[in-house]
């Protein structure tokens, strides 16, 4: 090796640990990890400084190569510093032994790349070779038995764990360890674990309801159990006594106003209910904030976000006012021409007792009159339709089934009806509808399931009801509606990991790929948002690898929008990580420079993928030359 490539990986390596040195602090459950891992590297700059003032010392190729790989192990603990710092605190808690697991790996890369180092021939002071000589002993000792969690946190997790009622004892350590301990802490959690949900990763079906329960029972300590955390006495009370600054997370983006009903659209970003739903009603198809288009108009609860306004509005001495549309409020059903109380029950009896002509009529009329406006959904509901509704989706007659599956569909857009819906036992009936109904009866079949899986708890019912292997079948032969129908509901229900694993398994890899080539076809945008949530899952991660991706994707990453530039760089990232042969194939469609320009210029969330990418292909180059 030439002096000046000698002189450049010194430099680069003296360059990694100024890296580590402007890490922030780590703030949670992994912090005494986190701290010793990056202390002993930080530990390694007096060598790396030497050798940079008298880069003639190395001469020996073997030195050099111990030195390359070496900057190989630091690159990886950097990563591994950088992944555990950010992302939610509840999350990787419960991750801990596999956390635990990765730093003990990193440690002993580390210290088998310090063995090829042979710093005691190098003409460095003795104090310098005393301390690297140390350090390379923290890390032979790390690396058979790295720290661990404290014991009372792994029992309390345990507890929490097997369903547990924990006491307040045992939340204000889980509080404390967690580094949850403020209104901000708190918000910052429930902002971590909604980017979780909506990212491609997801969150694993078995955490997410530990993750909520523990996050409630810590905002309840918070708040309620022990309000001295966020303030002192003198400022608590001088907070009474002000008018207080509403969080800007708290507000609507669109009225600036505090959010009584925040839900989610489908680019991440958070609206007061009402505001966002007028936005969609004047024909909009972007979302206000981002101008992103929008992949679909349904809106999702922000249960977190509303739980933190709630806990806040208490704690502030605020009331706050209750959302227009969810509730049952008697006066809501007393609506005059809008909602004939009398009309509904008319057709209600039909529903029940009529002929076939009759039925069929009588749900068409309930399907108009269930897209009206939100007081006729809470007016139908309320009037006792949904358990008739249901009982004709078994009907012979295919109009009186496209009418019944199509009024339900208007009937969960309510809240409250979608719980109604769920609990006289529809989901099974609709997605009989969804295989053996006609071409519309399937499409507004697929839209209401995708209504019904807003709600968390429907989407392990949805998908252990055998939805997913007819939603293919609808993205793959439907009409462009009912691809666009298929397509949002498959997303929405491979949230959660086991849906990702019946998609897979039911083929949904190989006609996701077709509509990926297909760029006329118009559904490239909902193909690559499910590739990528997919790929998260080992075996949806196999299934697209088998499907040779890598040209398309490249193809994708170079010349596609910015969102499907970053669902396409996402996969490329799953399906590439550990997998020689596709790193090799990325280098000869020349993915370096296009991942290089999309580390410039594209999403934040594209930016770290284009980055994580272009250090593997690398260190596939790094290898090859040694």
């Amino acid at each position: 090796m030439a002096n000046q490539e000698r002189g450049d990986l010194v430099s680069q390596l003296v360059d990694l640990v100024r890296e580590f040195s402007g890490l922030p602090e780590c703030r949670n459950a992994v912090k005494e990890m986190y701290v010793n891992l990056m202390r002993r590297v930080k530990l390694l700059n007096p060598l790396f400084e030497e050798l940079k003032d008298s880069e003639e010392q190395l001469n020996a190729d073997d030195d050099v190569q111990g030195l390359q790989f070496l900057k190989i192990a630091l690159n990886l603990a950097l990563e591994l510093l950088k992944s555990v710092n950010g992302g939610s605190k509840t999350f990787q808690a419960l991750q801990i032994d596999g956390i635990a697991d990765k730093f003990r790996a990193v440690t002993a890369q580390i210290e088998e790349a310090l063995c090829k180092v042979h710093y005691d021939r190098f003409d460095i002071p003795e104090e310098v070779r005393e301390q690297i000589q140390l350090v390379h002993l923290q890390f032979k000792r790390a690396k058979r038995q790295i720290e661990s969690p404290d014991l009372q946190f792994q029992t309390d997790l345990a507890m929490v764990k097997k369903g547990k009622e924990p006491d307040l004892e045992m939340i204000k350590r889980l509080s404390a360890k967690l580094h949850l301990t403020t209104i901000n802490d708190l918000r910052r959690e429930s902002l971590a674990i909604h980017d979780m949900v909506m990212s491609a990763d997801g969150v694993p079906e078995n955490c997410f309801e530990l993750m909520s329960f523990l996050l409630k029972k810590i905002n309840d300590f918070v708040m309620l159990g022990n309000p001295k955390l966020d303030s002192s006495d003198h400022e608590s009370s001088f907070v009474r006594h002000r008018s207080p600054v509403i969080p800007d997370d708290f507000r609507c983006p669109i009225s600036l106003e505090l959010m009584k009903d925040p839900v989610i659209v489908s680019t991440g970003q958070t609206y007061e209910r009402s505001c966002i739903q007028k936005w969609l009603d004047a024909g909009h198809k972007t979302c206000p904030k981002t101008q992103q288009t929008l992949l679909h108009t349904a809106l999702t609860p922000n249960y977190v976000l509303k739980s933190l306004i709630a806990l806040w509005c208490d704690s502030n001495g605020i009331e706050l006012p209750q959302p227009q549309g969810n509730s049952r409020n008697p006066k809501t059903t007393k609506i005059g021409s809008e909602c004939d109380q009398t009309a509904i029950t008319g057709l209600l009896e039909k529903l029940g007792n009529g002929n076939s002509d009759e039925q069929r009529a009588a749900a068409g009329e309930l399907r108009l009159l269930a897209k009206r406006n939100a007081d006729s959904r809470i007016c139908i509901a309320d009037a006792g339709a949904i358990p008739l509704l249901v009982e004709l989706l078994s009907s012979q007659d295919n109009r009186t089934q496209e009418h019944a599956v199509t009024a339900l569909l208007n009937l969960s857009i309510n809240e409250v009806n979608k719980g109604i819906i769920v609990g006289v036992g529809a989901i099974a009936d609709i997605v009989d509808v969804l295989k053996n109904g006609t071409m519309e009866g399937r499409e507004n079949a697929a839209a209401t399931l995708f209504s019904l899986s807003v709600l968390d708890e429907n989407k392990v019912a949805i998908g252990a009801a055998g939805a997913i292997p007819p939603l293919i079948d609808l993205l793959r032969d439907g009409t462009p509606r009912g691809k666009k129908d298929a397509a949002t509901a498959i997303f929405n229900l491979c949230i959660y990991q086991g849906n990702k694993v019946r998609a897979v398994r039911a083929g949904i890899v190989i006609p996701l790929m077709e509509l990926v080539k297909d760029a006329s076809g118009g559904m490239m945008d909902e193909a690559l948002a499910i590739l990528a949530i997919i790929a998260s899952h080992h075996e949806g991660k196999a299934a697209i690898g088998q499907a040779d991706p890598i040209p398309v994707l490249v193809e994708v990453v170079r010349t596609g929008s910015p969102r499907n530039r970053e669902n396409g760089v996402a996969v490329l990232w799953c399906v590439c990580v550990g997998d020689i042969e596709c790193l090799k194939m990325m280098k000869e469609l020349g993915a370096e420079e296009v991942l290089k320009e999309l580390l410039e210029n594209g999403t934040d969330r594209a930016k770290r993928k284009a980055g994580s990418l272009l250090e593997l292909l690398q260190q596939v180059q790094l290898g090859a030359n040694l």
